[in-house]
């Protein structure tokens, strides 16, 4: 073969390679925004200009549950020890908000130079877990703190994508960066279905075994936070809060009529439902809201 040839090969083999090979993640400048979405394909970090989230005081009969999410992600944002959390429980009734409020208030009484390092809040989607380390190991090495957030976690029969998250959480050999704790949401307590559970107990030759590996994911959360449906004077707390924080034009007694008869029809009488009255509320009187 002649030199020209050879490099010829040479070149087509690296070029079979580099298209082999995983795409790198595209550079994120993390001091561009509070919040971003980290998107595994192709892999990168998408600013988030505007959090679409409601101020911690309208989070009504939350309290508890806000305290102590506070308190966690305050000591983490002071660079102290904290724990991976996961709000677990009924639809509708404020986890996903009180995550990103949470940000927003230790942002809010943690403010100092603009030097110094801040908290930023990244949303991983579901379905993209399985991208998780190699989320990390892109703010590994930055000087700021993350909350990496998934909202809705579940997993599914024959879903592996779990394995990612358990040994970024703790059982890895990396484990979790010093400069970053993991937050989720779900319906469920133990983040697989019932169904799920009992089938593989009924089939399995040690049925504790067989999900012990599933069932421990949970375990690896050192901080559950249980939200529960509410009562019809929490909703109507919600409800006014709402109302008197955008200044809806409305007398009380009619909003308490219209606020339960819209429950009704909805079946349910969590913050979502409340949320969703106070827009419709808002365009019939023709009213703005905060933020809009």
């Amino acid at each position: 073969m002649t030199l020209a040839s050879d490099t010829d090969l040479l070149e087509r083999i690296a070029a079979a390679l580099e298209r082999l090979a995983p795409p790198a993640a595209h550079a994120a400048d993390l001091d561009a925004a509070e919040a971003f979405v980290w998107h595994a394909e192709p892999p990168g970090f998408q600013a988030v200009r505007h959090v679409n989230r409601v101020p911690l005081q309208l989070l009504k009969g939350l309290e508890h549950c806000a305290d102590q999410l506070l308190d966690n992600t305050g000591r983490f944002a002071r660079g102290l020890p904290a724990n991976n959390a996961l709000l677990w429980g009924a639809r509708g009734m404020g986890k996903s908000s009180l995550v990103k409020a949470a940000h927003a208030e230790v942002r809010r009484l943690g403010i100092g130079e603009s030097s110094a390092p801040d908290l930023k809040l990244v949303e991983i989607h579901r379905e993209d877990i399985g991208s998780l380390p190699a989320c990390l190991a892109c703010l590994r090495e930055s000087r700021h703190r993350f909350i990496v957030f998934c909202d809705d976690l579940s997993f599914d029969r024959d879903d592996t994508s779990y394995k990612s998250l358990k040994a970024v959480l703790e059982g890895g050999i990396e484990g979790r960066p010093e400069n970053v704790i993991f937050y989720a949401t779900s319906n469920r307590r133990h983040l697989m279905p019932r169904d799920m559970m009992e089938n593989e107990r009924s089939t399995a030759i040690n049925p504790s075994e067989a999900v012990e590996e599933k069932v421990s994911l949970s375990d690896r959360f050192g901080l559950w936070l249980g939200f529960h449906h509410g009562t019809q004077d929490q909703y109507l707390e919600m409800i006014r809060g709402y109302a008197a924080y955008h200044r809806l034009a409305i007398s009380d007694d009619e909003l308490v009529r219209e606020a339960l008869e819209w429950s009704m029809t909805r079946g349910g009488r969590s913050g979502r439902v409340a949320w969703q009255y106070i827009q419709d509320l808002a365009g019939r009187l023709g009213q703005r809201l905060e933020g809009d």
